[in-house]
Formats: C-alpha cells, sequence, structure tokens
C-alpha cells in the first residue's frame, strides 16, 4: 500500500481474491511509533459469516485483515484469503 493516502482508503470496498466483497474498510491499526500498519478493520457484509473466514474478529465482529494480505488497491481493496 505504499504511496496511498489513508483518507483515500476511508470507506473503500473489501474484496478477496476469489472475488466476494468481504464488506467496508472501517479503520486501520498502525504503531504510532513506526508508522507501521497492522491491520485493516472491515466491517463485513451482512451475508459474511466472519467466522467462517481465516481473519481474527473483534467484539463487534469486525474483520481484522493483516495489511499482508493486501494484494492490490484500486477500486476495492483486495486481499488474500
Amino acid at each position: 500500500m505504499t504511496g496511498i493516502l489513508a483518507k483515500n482508503l476511508s470507506g473503500m470496498e473489501v474484496m478477496g481474491a476469489d472475488g466476494v466483497e468481504l464488506g467496508m474498510l472501517y479503520n486501520v491499526t498502525m504503531d504510532l511509533r513506526t508508522g507501521q500498519l497492522f491491520d485493516l478493520i472491515v466491517e463485513p457484509n451482512e451475508d459474511i459469516n466472519p467466522m467462517a473466514l481465516d481473519f481474527d474478529t473483534d467484539d463487534e465482529g469486525r474483520l481484522h485483515v493483516p495489511v499482508r494480505k493486501v494484494q492490490a488497491v484500486k477500486d476495492y481493496i483486495v486481499v488474500e484469503q
């Protein structure tokens, strides 16, 4: 995700590499000291079962997608599942 401003990611749809729309980007976690990004926090679509995916979830059922799983950022954020 080099060279992409966080404000441009806000509200983007997140899609699996298989073409399934997973949900909308909610937030990004990072190390404030180094600036290293950790996870994309994704609000899953209603028809997605978060427990069926290989991502951690938080208490609100949001997906925690490691940044290393991001394959592309264009019209969607595409992630490896």
